[in-house]
C-alpha cells in the first residue's frame, strides 16, 4: 500500500497535510499521537469513506477511489468504490454491529450481499471466522448479549469474512473496559502472526512495541516521526513525540 502526498481539509481546517507512507504486505503499522492529529481521518481516506483533496492512495496496485486513464486519475462512481472496499477491512471503535442481527448474521452480510456467496456456504464460513476469534459458541447471540470485547471480536470476524488484503483498526480497544482489552489484542496478535497486513490507530503502546513492524507518530496532520518501535519509543527524535510518550508510558 502506498500513500502519496495526501491532503484533506474540513472547511477551513487542514486535517492531513501531505502524508506519505508505504506499507508492505504482511506488515503491521501502528499510528499513534494525540487526538485531533489526523489518524482516524487517514484511515477513512484509505478506504475512501472520506474523499481526499490532493494526493494518491494505492492498495494492492490500484488507486483507491479513482481509475488511472490516459495518465490521469478519474474519480470512480460509488458502486465502483464499494467494490474496491472489498479488499480493505475496517474495524471501528464502536463496533458498528447491527443490533437486530445475531453475531453470525452480522458476519453474513458482506459475503452474501457483496461477494455473492450462497447463504449456506457463507454460514459455514461465518462459523469458522467466529471460531477463529474465540466465539464459536456465541453465533446465535445478539450484540446486546455480548460484552464489548466480544462485540469487537465479532467485528473483526466480519472484516475477515471479506478476505481483505488490508485491515484498518480505528482505536479498536478504546471503547472497552480495561479487563476486556486483552482479548481483542490477542486476536490482533494472532492476525499479525498469520501475516495479515494491518494499520492500527492505537494508544496501546505495549501492543505497538510488541506487534508493530513500524510505529508512526502523527501530530497536527503530519507524520512527525516514523520508524521501528524500538527507535520511536526508545529514542524519539521529535520533541512532540517525547512529550506524548511521557504522558502515555
Amino acid at each position: 500500500m502506498r500513500i502519496v502526498d495526501v491532503h484533506k481539509r474540513f472547511g477551513g481546517r487542514e486535517v492531513l497535510r501531505g502524508i506519505d507512507m508505504t506499507v508492505r504486505r504482511g506488515e503491521v503499522v501502528c499510528l499513534l499521537g494525540p487526538s485531533g492529529g489526523g489518524k482516524s481521518t487517514l484511515l477513512r481516506c484509505i478506504n475512501h469513506l472520506e474523499r481526499i483533496d490532493r494526493g494518491e492512495i494505492w492498495v494492492d496496485g490500484q488507486p483507491i477511489g479513482y481509475r488511472l486513464r490516459g495518465g490521469a486519475l478519474h474519480e470512480l462512481h460509488e458502486r465502483e468504490v464499494a467494490a474496491q472496499r472489498r479488499i480493505i477491512g475496517m474495524v471501528f471503535q464502536r463496533f458498528n454491529l447491527f443490533a437486530h442481527r445475531t453475531a453470525l448474521e452480522n458476519i453474513l452480510e458482506g459475503p452474501v450481499n457483496v461477494l455473492g456467496i450462497p447463504r449456506a456456504a457463507a454460514m459455514e464460513r461465518g462459523r469458522q471466522f467466529l471460531a477463529r476469534v474465540g466465539l464459536a459458541d456465541w453465533a446465535n447471540n445478539y450484540p446486546a448479549e455480548l460484552s464489548g470485547g466480544q462485540q469487537q471480536r465479532v467485528a473483526i470476524a466480519r472484516a475477515l469474512a471479506m478476505e481483505p488484503k488490508l485491515i484498518l483498526f480505528d482505536e479498536p480497544t478504546s471503547a472497552l473496559d480495561p479487563e476486556l482489552v486483552g482479548e481483542v489484542l490477542d486476536v490482533m496478535r494472532a492476525l499479525a502472526k498469520e501475516g495479515m497486513t494491518m494499520i492500527v490507530v492505537t494508544h496501546e503502546v505495549g501492543f505497538a512495541r510488541e506487534v508493530g513492524d513500524h510505529a508512526v507518530f502523527m501530530f497536527d496532520g503530519r507524520i512527525a516521526e516514523a520508524g521501528s518501535p524500538e527507535q520511536v519509543f526508545g529514542n524519539p527524535r521529535h520533541d512532540r513525540t517525547r512529550q506524548f510518550l511521557a504522558k502515555v508510558l
